[in-house]
């Protein structure tokens, strides 16, 4: 199909960025992996397009005060080759090359997927499990939102019609930091029928800071909260059980929420193993 007929505007800075998102039903343009599907599909009908690939500084990837700051422009590729990332942001590292094929991680956004939202994308849930912030720009200008109050439903978040997302933070590895992906798909770039990402803090030989977040499994991503307080308690099995509660997946193109629960539990154990590892 094509898409439905829409004006098309390049943003040449931050500002103008903002003042063009004042048009009704207008929509941002960066890697466009999943709004042009969506155009082409007219799942969207925006009246405009604002394109922000060549909008400075947002292209960025810079440590300072314990944080990693990763500006909305970078690739995916861009961020698998980088060495910041994959020393001070393992997680992301493990995450990236799930993401889709070698085409789609040329041309996606690290923003894109965080503002998006998709439930079953693996950087979104990464960004909960990191207990990340989302540093957006708008007509009143920069606020700070913690990920998890980010995501406020399906393809919902805390960004209104004229934000901009810049950048996203999240703290930087230490010798402490512990993390785990798994996904489960039916063929390597397919969207996961169900996938995890998680993170801890060593405390000796056990675990605390436990974070299990699942993406597949709801209309954002999913923490699951009892499993998390089971696993700091260094109970595998109850963490497991513990998830068919936590989560209540609904059926889907890609599994019932019966079979989705059950791979949920496997890959809790997975996870559970690679966290407790030293060194993971």
């Amino acid at each position: 199909m094509k898409p439905a007929p829409f004006a098309y505007e390049r943003a040449n800075s931050l500002d103008h960025a903002i003042e063009l998102m004042g048009v009704e039903d207008a929509r941002l343009l960066a890697g466009g992996q999943s709004l042009i599907a969506t155009l082409n599909m007219r799942l969207s009908r925006p009246q405009l397009i604002v394109d922000i690939n060549r909008v400075p500084r947002l292209d960025h990837i810079t440590s300072s005060n314990g944080q990693i700051e990763i500006g909305a422009l970078v690739r995916y590729a861009q961020a698998e080759r980088s060495a910041d990332i994959a020393a001070h942001a393992p997680l992301i590292a493990k995450a990236l090359p799930f993401i889709g094929h070698p085409a789609i991680r040329n041309r996606g956004t690290i923003g894109g997927s965080i503002a998006f939202g998709d439930p079953a994308a693996e950087l979104p849930a990464c960004f909960v499990a990191l207990d990340g912030e989302a540093v957006i720009a708008g007509p009143s200008g920069t606020r700070v939102v913690k990920a998890d109050a980010f995501y406020k439903g399906l393809f919902e978040s805390a960004l209104t019609p004229r934000d901009v997302l810049t950048a996203i933070r999240i703290p930087m590895a230490t010798s402490e930091t512990r993390t785990a992906f798994a996904e489960l798909a039916r063929r390597h770039g397919d969207y996961a029928m169900v996938g995890l990402a998680a993170t801890a803090r060593a405390a000796g030989k056990a675990l605390s800071d436990v974070r299990l977040v699942f993406f597949g499994v709801g209309t954002t991503p999913v923490r699951a909260r009892t499993a998390e307080a089971a696993l700091a308690a260094g109970d595998v099995e109850a963490a497991a059980n513990a998830v068919a509660t936590d989560l209540d997946p609904p059926d889907d193109v890609q599994a019932t929420g019966a079979v989705k629960r059950q791979l949920a539990q496997v890959l809790l154990k997975r996870a559970a193993g690679e966290l407790m590892e030293a060194g993971s």
